[in-house]
């Protein structure tokens, strides 16, 4: 298990970008599948973007494709999310998870279920 810490949530105009920050406790964070899933009022949790142990493989869902880019740094035992061109429709609570099993494993699910450890959220507000 590992414990995850978000932070860089905010209010933004349409257009506009935030950096989601997670920060993870624990000597195993390097070998960990980490993924970013978020959660809008009334809906469930959705799969966002997800990284390999290296950083050198990524996935997005289709609807942040192109405009969210996820990245690690394993020095500093953190994730990021790179959001940009945001969109009122990516208001939600945004969650980090982490995963001790494979890249390729893990995306084959994608889904809640599929990862193990998660933070408490960060919220997301995007006005138009």
């Amino acid at each position: 298990q590992v414990q995850l810490v978000e932070s860089g949530g905010g209010l933004v105009q349409a257009g506009g970008s935030l950096r989601l920050s997670c920060a993870a406790s624990g000597r195993t964070f390097s070998s960990y599948t980490m993924g970013w899933f978020r959660q809008a009022p009334g809906k469930e949790r959705e799969f966002v973007a997800a990284i390999d142990w290296g950083g050198s493989n990524t996935y997005y869902a289709d609807s942040v494709k192109g405009r969210f880019t996820i990245s690690r740094e394993n020095a500093k035992n953190t994730v990021y999310l790179q959001m940009n061109s945001l969109k009122p429709q990516d208001t939600a609570v945004y969650f980090c998870a982490a995963e001790g099993r494979r890249f390729g494993t893990v995306l084959a699910g994608k889904t809640v279920a599929d990862f193990g450890s998660w933070g408490q959220g960060t919220q997301v507000t995007v006005s138009s």
